[in-house]
């Protein structure tokens, strides 16, 4: 086995080298870590200062500019009116009720025909009602028979008691007479003591009795008064539900209880009514009123006496707040409107007209139009156009009275300055809107 001896080459051998000799291995140069973690917050920086140039702020927002309505601010005089949908009904509606039930029987007038107070209309019949108020008027007869009788015998006997004090007084005098005749004789001895000591006991007995009656008639007296307040009034009682018992009779007979037009009356011949069911109602003839439904957030503002005006056929007609319903149903409450003066000619019931409410006094004053934009904001601030119209700034003001056109201003705002008017769906938490214009 041979032994092979590796030999390395080194600087400090001489003689000449081998070909696999001369490689060796380069070393690469690297870059400072230090100098790539400083262009690394470079390029950082630049990028954030490029998204901050140019990303959309979260307080504004870009929209086109013919996507909103613009209206300028201006002085002129406004006035408080509130603009009304109101329904023409009479002025007077009676309503007619059957008082007691029955058969129809009789029909003396149509349906929409002109009535009088106290007209018969129809005539019902209930058998069972007939009955029990003849037997009613039987027994408060019989009833009103034993008060008169115990009116008469309170009668009779107060003549008694006044006949035996009479007597009593009759008799006292006579014994008085006697006395003073014998008083004097007896005192001279011309009578005996016996017959001079009876008159004057006789005197005693009739004076006496006389007072005694004279009592108990006084006592009588305020017993029987009373007595007799009490059957007066028991009778007057009784007189009362006799008259509401042929009343509840003679109910049968319907009347009108005012004059007008009858209207709703659509009762048949034969036809069953209940009691207390609605026949009909009687409208009053050639005068009208206004109902109208007002928003519930005026509720505070409208009072009764308040002037409105109605436009209608080229005229001018001024009315009344008659009558205000407190009561919101849906949002809404009701008004009574009643005519000053004439009335349109030709206006139908269940008819609807435009009027208009006044609210407060006209004043001269800044005005911005009224928009859906009020609705979003509540009045308590607009997005304020700049005279670029480049974009619009949000501004706190302070709105006032409002009708159908105008706002009123009270800060915040001057003539000539534009504000965005058309809804702020979508843009109530922005601080600025930038108003594109498309491209020419």
């Amino acid at each position: 086995m041979s032994v092979v001896i590796l030999e390395k080459n080194g600087p400090d051998r001489a003689g000449p080298s081998s070909g696999g000799a001369m490689d060796r291995v380069v070393e690469r140069k690297r870059i400072d870590r230090r100098l790539l973690a400083a262009l690394a917050l470079v390029g950082a920086a630049i990028l954030l200062l490029a998204f901050l140039r140019f990303a959309p702020n979260a307080s504004s927002q870009t929209i086109a500019a013919d996507r909103v309505s613009v209206g300028q601010v201006t002085s002129g005089v406004f006035e408080d009116f509130l603009p009304l949908r109101a329904g023409v009904t009479p002025l007077v509606t009676v309503y007619l009720d059957a008082v007691e039930g029955g058969r129809v029987d009789e029909l003396f007038v149509e349906d929409g025909a002109a009535v009088s107070k106290g007209q018969l209309l129809a005539r019902l019949s209930n058998a069972d009602l007939q009955l029990s108020t003849l037997a009613r008027q039987t027994e408060v007869a019989q009833q009103l028979n034993n008060m008169r009788s115990q009116e008469l015998a309170l009668a009779q006997s107060r003549l008694a008691n006044e006949r035996a004090l009479i007597e009593a007084d009759h008799d006292r005098r006579k014994a008085q007479r006697s006395y003073d005749v014998q008083q004097p004789l007896a005192t001279r001895g011309f009578i005996a003591g016996k017959t001079f000591r009876d008159t004057a006991d006789d005197l005693a007995y009739q004076q006496h009795r006389a007072e005694v009656l004279r009592r108990g008639n006084a006592t009588d007296e305020r017993l029987q008064s009373s007595q007799l307040a009490e059957l007066r009034a028991s009778a007057a009682s009784l007189q009362t539900s006799l008259g509401i018992a042929r009343g509840s009779l003679d109910a049968l007979n319907l009347r009108a209880p005012v004059s007008g037009t009858l209207s709703a009356f659509s009762i048949q011949l034969g036809q069953s009514m209940q009691k207390g069911e609605r026949l009909g109602q009687i409208d009053s003839p050639g005068r009208n009123k206004l109902v109208a439904g007002i928003d519930e957030f005026y509720l505070s503002r409208v009072a009764v006496g308040q002037s409105a005006t109605l436009d209608q056929g080229g005229r001018t007609y001024q009315l009344r707040v008659a009558k205000v319903y407190p009561q919101v149903r849906n949002g809404q409450f009701e008004v009574d409107l009643t005519f000053i003066g004439p009335e349109p000619a030709g206006i139908q019931r269940g008819q609807t007209l435009q009027a208009k409410l006044t609210l407060g006094d006209a004043r001269k004053t800044a005005l911005i139009p009224f928009g859906s934009y009020y609705n979003d904001t509540g009045g308590a601030w607009v997005f304020v156009v700049s005279p670029d119209r480049a974009h619009a700034e949000r501004r706190g003001v302070k709105l006032g009275r409002k009708n159908l056109d105008f706002v009123e201003v009270l800060s915040g705002l001057q003539p000539g300055e534009r504000i965005i008017t058309s809804s702020y769906a979508g843009f109530t938490d922005k601080r600025r809107l930038d108003l594109e214009r498309p491209a020419n």
